[in-house]
């Protein structure tokens, strides 16, 4: 989330009064035989006045962090400047001490889970509930504009609450969420009448037989943005159509797969200022194919749009619609679109010439991914995932789709790429080809699989991209990997953030390397890796800098998590189990070990399958 102060800054008068107060004090305290305690408490306060009106243009979240931290004056102020607070962890503070020191905020930003339980690897219930943060942000925020959520647990009381406590509500983003349902959204789209964004992103929504969609105000809206391609249920086109009709300022529109093709039409006829699209399922349409419209016509009335996503159940023989638009596109999402070829992905992508992101199922293969090489040059980030995320697929990407992105793509600061097969020279040539990379996630699929050409470990590859690629700040790395390799990481990582780890690694020594070699590491993500207490023990002396760790299937005992629960009492260690499993004993592997700072201990919501030490 971005820090940027919407706030309005102090008028210059309100600078002029503060400095001619302070000079005013200083003049009547020497007049009258005062002590010059008088003088120093008005240099104080204009001081204050100042850093007030200086830290307004201060928008870097870890910039504020930092200035906070300079003195007691500082940190006052800082926080009475502060519009946008983000919480990285929804248990590392409570919302009340959120709210007693932020008074002035006005959007908010909170993440729940770790992102591991993406892969089911968190037990159902496990936690990251918002209902608590929910009642104490509506008594103190009353003025709350904006607020984002990922990997929450919402219930259809939270978003009453919301609709009811913020009358100048604007924007709601809901990531990865849980929880809720159609009559939840249908209170927010009734009561949040100056709504602007509402933007439902991978999240699971209950079908509660509710028409959310008919809810909104049937006069002009302030619509800007509505997300809901994650919505399995389908929904009241005619609502939808007079929708987008009363909502002029709509630029961003993503729906769900129960648009037709021929729905689309009609609303991109209704909305040319579109300028990010989801196309909804963009297969058969109903109509017969005689009577179907022009739908190139419609594209090529949309001249703004930058952004395409959708194609749910896409019909190929509909992809020539969206030509008149891929000259312009910055943005374009594949990543639903399993059923489209090399040559059909080929047809679109050598029209994307100013293309940006790409998102893209590995079914294009690696010529695929050579035509998009050779045209899109300005390519910043690429995902390329697989179609079967299983050990045993034959994934049709390999390093010869990589080599291709990194020779042609020489911009590229993004990649996440899924495949069976790599080779180091691939990857060295990627560290080498695209030096400006900061995201590198390459996941090799099926475990402690070597470089397949020359049946080496992939030490050298991920050593390269640690050593060339200075900015790097998030890695994941897979494939056959030994202590060398993280040895690489420790000793080149200095700006990695971020590290997933997967089935990698010989010893605890691996792990000791990447601990006491990276010094801005925050988040730390391992599975299936035969790291031990030794291991867990190298990171005493950094643990409070880290947002978390993550350790799932590792040799790590329940004696050694009570050890460092002992020495680090402001961190919070949780064992997991599965089926209300009451831990481990000693000597015996945890399952899931998940340690993170708190600044206000333990949660309250503790399941019975979890222990904290």
């Amino acid at each position: 989330m971005s820090e940027d102060d919407d706030r309005p800054c102090p008028s210059d008068l309100t600078i002029t009064a503060a400095a001619v107060k302070p000079r005013n004090c200083c003049f009547n305290a020497a007049a009258h035989g005062g002590v010059n305690g008088a003088a120093v408490a008005g240099a104080d306060q204009v001081l204050e006045n100042v850093l007030e009106n200086v830290l307004c243009f201060l928008t870097d979240r870890r910039d504020r962090n930092s200035a906070s931290l300079v003195s007691k004056s500082w940190y006052r102020t800082e926080a009475l400047t502060r519009s946008e607070v983000f919480i990285g962890n929804c248990y590392a503070i409570s919302p009340g001490r959120v709210t007693a020191r932020f008074k002035r905020v006005n959007s908010v930003a909170i993440k729940g889970k770790p992102r591991f339980a993406d892969f089911s690897l968190l037990p159902p219930d496990w936690g990251a509930h918002f209902t608590p943060w929910a009642s104490v942000l509506g008594e103190s925020y009353r003025g709350l504009e904006k607020l984002y959520l990922k990997r929450m647990s919402i219930s259809d009381d939270d978003l009453v609450l919301l609709a009811r406590c913020f009358p100048s509500f604007k924007e709601l983003v809901l990531v990865c969420c849980e929880g809720f349902g159609t009559s939840g959204l249908a209170i927010v789209a009734r009561d949040c009448r100056q709504i602007r964004v509402l933007d439902l992103i991978e999240s699971d929504v209950s079908d509660d037989e509710v028409d959310w969609i008919s809810y909104f105000p049937e006069n002009k809206t302030c619509l800007e943005s509505l997300t809901f391609d994650c919505v399995e249920c389908p929904i009241d086109f005619e609502a939808l159509e007079r929708l987008v009709i009363r909502s002029p300022s709509l630029k961003r529109l993503r729906l769900n797969r129960f648009v037709s093709i021929t729905q689309l039409y009609r609303l991109m006829v209704r909305a040319p200022q579109l300028t990010n699209l989801g196309t909804g399922s963009f297969g058969n349409s109903a109509v017969n194919d005689d009577s179907d419209p022009d739908y190139a016509s419609a594209f090529a009335a949309c001249k703004s749009i930058v952004c395409l996503s959708g194609f749910r159940e896409i019909a190929p023989e509909y992809l020539p619609a969206i030509y008149p638009v891929c000259g312009n596109l910055t943005s374009l999402n594949f990543s639903f679109a399993a059923n489209i070829n090399t040559e059909q992905f080929k047809s679109v992508i050598s029209r994307c010439h100013k293309l940006q992101v790409l998102w893209v199922f590995d079914s294009v293969c690696d010529e695929g991914l050579e035509a998009a090489a050779a045209t899109c040059k300005d390519l910043r980030e690429i995902r390329v995932f697989p179609i079967e995320a299983r050990e045993d697929a034959d994934a049709p990407v390999s390093e010869v789709g990589l080599l291709a992105i990194s020779e042609g793509c020489r911009k590229l600061r993004s990649i996440l790429y899924f495949c069976q097969r790599m080779t180091n020279a691939a990857v060295i040539a990627m560290s080498k080809n695209c030096p400006d990379l900061v995201v590198f996630r390459l996941c090799i699929m099926g475990r402690h699989l070597p470089d397949h050409v020359t049946g080496e470990p992939m030490d050298e590859g991920f050593g390269a991209i640690v050593k060339n690629c200075k900015k790097l700040t998030r890695l994941a790395v897979s494939g056959l990997l030994t202590d060398k390799a993280f040895s690489y990481i420790g000793q080149y990582g200095k700006l990695v953030r971020t590290l997933s780890v997967a089935f990698a690694g010989n010893s605890d020594l691996a792990l000791k390397y990447v601990l006491e070699g990276c010094p801005k590491l925050q988040k730390l993500e391992i599975r299936d890796c035969p790291f031990g207490d030794l291991a867990l023990r190298s990171g005493l002396h950094h643990y409070h800098n880290m947002r978390f760790l993550w350790l799932s299937s590792c040799r790590v005992t329940l004696q050694g998590c009570q050890e460092i629960a002992r020495q680090l009492p402001r961190l919070v260690v949780e064992v997991i189990g599965w089926d209300d499993e009451e831990g481990s004993e000693t000597g015996d592997y945890v399952n899931t070990l998940y340690m993170y700072r708190s600044v206000d201990g333990p949660r309250a919501d503790v399941p019975s399958f979890v222990q904290i030490l």
